[in-house]
């Protein structure tokens, strides 16, 4: 009887389709997780942009390498019979008593004054932004997005009125000055502060004893690295590459930065009996780019970090 029952039990699995727990085919056009998809458009779209980059950074190099002559002779693209790009590095540098290295240095000076106190006032605005909580929090976020949205070159003429006024045009301060001034900066260190020190941290450090000068710099400061390197980064770029606001404010080649310098050395071509010097002008176009370059290259997995900061709420 039991026996019979045990038989008459087990008889349904007996009938069970064979193909049960077998893996399903995969038809065409199913997405498997964990592969991206491709989208030929997109690829289109990237390698356009990517020509588009690439292209005149490749002129570049390549016309640095060519002499006053060889540049009317040969194609933009393609080396000329003579390689030439150590003369002209040399001849650069020596070229008008050596200005060109007073303008580099001029410019380094420009950055680490402009661009590192920008990065600081941004490091201490943002923290205290992100993490403190003050009457009319509400209306400086208003303030610095609307900072934000307006070009530099919007406010050049004001500043240079104002400056006139105090005496500190053709000087240095008149370019260092409204450097430190840098809204996306703040904007981007507050909203990486607000994501990347949690405040029970801040909270243990103070229970500890820690005052908010220690608690900033041992704690909190840590912390911000991935965002601070990318401020860096963006204000180095933007007051390396500023143009506009030295054209205002300095008359004095001796305090012009490079992109102020290698202008005048283009402009030459202009004038009558002025000497054209089109080589030295590639060649120092190619050694101006050559330190953000590295700088990109070298900091990379940092800024990349800050960027995407904030971008992801848990």
């Amino acid at each position: 009887m039991s026996s019979t029952s045990t038989t008459t039990t087990a008889s349904p699995s007996v009938s069970a389709p064979a193909t049960r727990g077998l893996p399903r085919l995969r038809k065409r056009g199913d997405h498997v997780p964990g592969r991206s998809k491709r989208s030929v458009l997109l690829t289109v779209l990237t390698g356009l942009i990517l020509v588009y980059t690439v292209v005149p950074l490749v002129w570049l190099v390549i016309s640095a390498t060519k002499t006053q002559q060889g540049l009317a002779d040969s194609s933009g693209l393609w080396f000329a019979h003579d390689f030439a790009l150590w003369d002209n590095i040399s001849d650069t540098f020596t070229y008008d008593d050596g200005i060109f290295g007073r303008w580099l240095l001029n410019t380094l000076m420009y950055v680490v004054l402009g661009a590192g106190g920008a990065t600081f006032l941004a490091i201490l605005g943002g923290y205290a932004l992100a993490k403190f909580t003050f009457p009319g929090k509400r209306a400086v976020f208003a303030v610095v997005i609307g900072a934000v949205a307006v070009p530099g070159t919007a406010l050049a003429v004001p500043t240079f009125l104002m400056f006139s006024k105090m005496g500190l045009t053709d000087t240095p301060w008149a370019v260092v000055i409204p450097s430190l001034v840098s809204p996306f900066g703040l904007y981007l260190m507050w909203v990486f502060a607000t994501e990347a020190i949690p405040v029970e941290l801040l909270e243990a450090a103070r229970i500890d004893g820690a005052g908010e000068a220690r608690t900033f710099f041992r704690v909190a400061l840590p912390l911000l690295a991935p965002g601070i390197v990318t401020v860096l980064l963006f204000t180095t770029v933007a007051t390396w590459n500023n143009y506009f606001l030295p054209l205002i404010m300095l008359k004095d080649p001796d305090w012009y930065p490079l992109t102020l310098g290698l202008s005048a050395w283009n402009s030459q071509a202009e004038t009558i009996g002025g000497e054209v010097i089109f080589n030295l002008v590639i060649t120092g176009s190619l050694l101006t780019i050559v330190p953000l370059i590295a700088a990109f290259l070298l900091l990379q997995k940092y800024w990349q970090s800050g960027l995407a900061a904030g971008s992801v709420k848990e």
